[in-house]
């Protein structure tokens, strides 16, 4: 909850007034450059795969990643709960900036992938640093602008990344690619300090407190939740790594593994989350749970809709990947427009409204898969799915911090980007699975998006818990 007496407590005129300015645009910067890297990695990773000689580990190039970035994310929790979001901040961008040094110098595979090891470490631990000081820093009536303005900056690399890192890698070298962020990560943190320097271990006046009383105060170590969050890093490893590669010849033995991944995953993730949140309990629970469902639905779906795209309607892969950039699009005006109308768009209504458009959105993919219906069908509808996110993704932030208090904004915002990150990747190397279990091409796309559609309708059932129902009267 926020503390009236905080440095983001002043009144709120803006988040691009002082005195938020130089914050806002250092973080944006940060969430900006987090998500160029991702995206423009996977414009070079064939060409890096090819000169490099790394074809058994392109998988892992990107899976591992994803998976280090769940213990980064609990670390800097823990962390930010402790002492505050500037400490685990500073060590997030160094983990981040050692991975793209280490990526961008690399003259082996191996040597590669362990850059984007470390790489995902600190990206994961970054978005929960930068969590924490939104809730430190910023009123709470600002909260939806700063989220929205976070929607906007990791969605519009997806217009302009691939394109810039594969211009950077023609002209220059991929090795560009990594080393050229650093330089830009620097400054962008440089306009943060400023504010950092207050908001490491503070005590309940928002004021620094001694290291005695902060130790004192401060909850302890959970290492217990970073061997939880090793563990399910190594089961959504494992289940991208089943899904690559499979066991020739016994497909059943293949879909066994996954199975057995995923349920390692849910029960490692357990530890990780509020209680109740797998049983989406009301409240805080369900926001998180939403959070994730939400996450694997889209994304799930999203990878396929360019493929369908071409296989089944020979569109030309330029043609095919503007469907995406519709969707973001979207995603970037409708999270604008939700964080313009403020509390005159309840939580509750954002939430429910946002997931019942991404399951109409995969709906038309399902239907123009099966039904042979115009592509049209699917491309009008991912614009749809990408308006539902820009409504629901920067609310559940919104509500995650809300209903945080100063003791476990670092738990509760490491839970959301835990199980964001799980849901995308749980449901992506799933999808995998669905589509390679059928003879047709027809018959996979089906399989996908009726998958995704099916945790869409999940997503619909939880949106209305993410509120409790208000008291009686009297």
């Amino acid at each position: 909850m926020q503390d009236s007496t905080l440095p983001g407590t002043r009144d709120a005129a803006g988040i691009f007034r002082p005195p938020y300015l130089w914050v806002t645009v250092g973080t944006c910067a940060l969430v900006f450059l987090a998500a160029f890297e991702s995206l423009a990695v996977t414009t070079i990773m064939p060409l890096v795969s090819r000169e490099l000689n790394g074809g058994s580990l392109y998988a892992l190039a990107f899976a591992g990643p994803m998976a280090t970035g769940v213990i980064g994310m609990v670390g800097a929790g823990n962390w930010s709960d402790r002492r505050g979001p500037a400490s685990p901040l500073y060590a997030s961008v160094a983990l981040f900036v050692a991975g793209l040094l280490i990526a961008g110098t690399s003259v082996t595979m191996p040597l590669l992938v362990a850059g984007r090891l470390v790489q995902g470490l600190g990206g994961g631990a970054l978005t929960v640093a930068l969590y924490v000081l939104v809730a430190r820093f910023f009123p709470g009536q600002l909260h939806a602008r700063i989220f929205a303005a976070f929607s906007a900056a990791w969605v519009v690399p997806s217009l302009v990344g691939p394109f810039a890192a594969g211009v950077v890698a023609q002209v220059f070298s991929w090795h560009w690619v990594f080393l050229g962020v650093v330089g830009l990560v620097i400054p962008a943190l440089a306009m943060i300090v400023p504010v950092l320097r207050g908001l490491d271990g503070p005590d309940a006046d928002g004021q620094p407190a001694g290291n005695g009383q902060a130790e004192e105060t401060a909850p302890p170590w959970a290492l217990g939740r970073l061997g939880w969050a090793a563990l399910a890093a190594l089961a959504v490893l494992g289940l991208n790594l089943s899904a690559d590669a499979g066991i020739p010849g016994f497909p059943a033995a293949t879909a066994l593994l996954a199975l057995a991944a995923v349920v390692l995953a849910l029960v490692a993730v357990r530890p990780l989350v509020p209680p109740g949140t797998l049983a989406a309990r009301r409240g805080l629970p369900s926001v998180i749970l939403a959070r994730g469902l939400a996450s694997a639905s889209f994304f799930g779906a999203e990878v396929y809709l360019p493929y369908l795209l071409i296989d089944q309607y020979s569109f030309p892969p330029t043609l095919a990947g503007l469907t995406l950039t519709g969707g973001a699009l979207a995603w970037a005006g409708a999270a604008a427009v939700q964080g313009r109308m403020g509390t005159r768009l309840p939580h509750r209504r954002a939430v429910q409204a946002g997931s019942l458009m991404v399951l109409a959105a995969i709906t038309l993919a399902l239907a123009t898969t099966a039904l042979h219906w115009p592509a049209a069908t699917a491309i009008a509808g991912w614009v749809l799915a990408g308006g539902g996110m820009g409504l629901l993704y920067p609310r559940l932030s919104v509500m995650t911090l809300a209903l945080s208090t100063k003791e476990d904004e670092g738990f509760n915002s490491s839970a959301m980007s835990i199980s964001d990150s799980l849901g995308g990747a749980l449901s992506l190397a799933t999808t995998g699975i669905v589509f390679a279990a059928f003879t047709t091409p027809a018959q996979s796309f089906a399989g996908v998006f009726a998958f995704t559609a099916a945790i869409g309708v999940a997503a619909a059932v939880v949106a209305p818990r993410v509120t409790t129902p208000a008291p009686p009267a009297g």
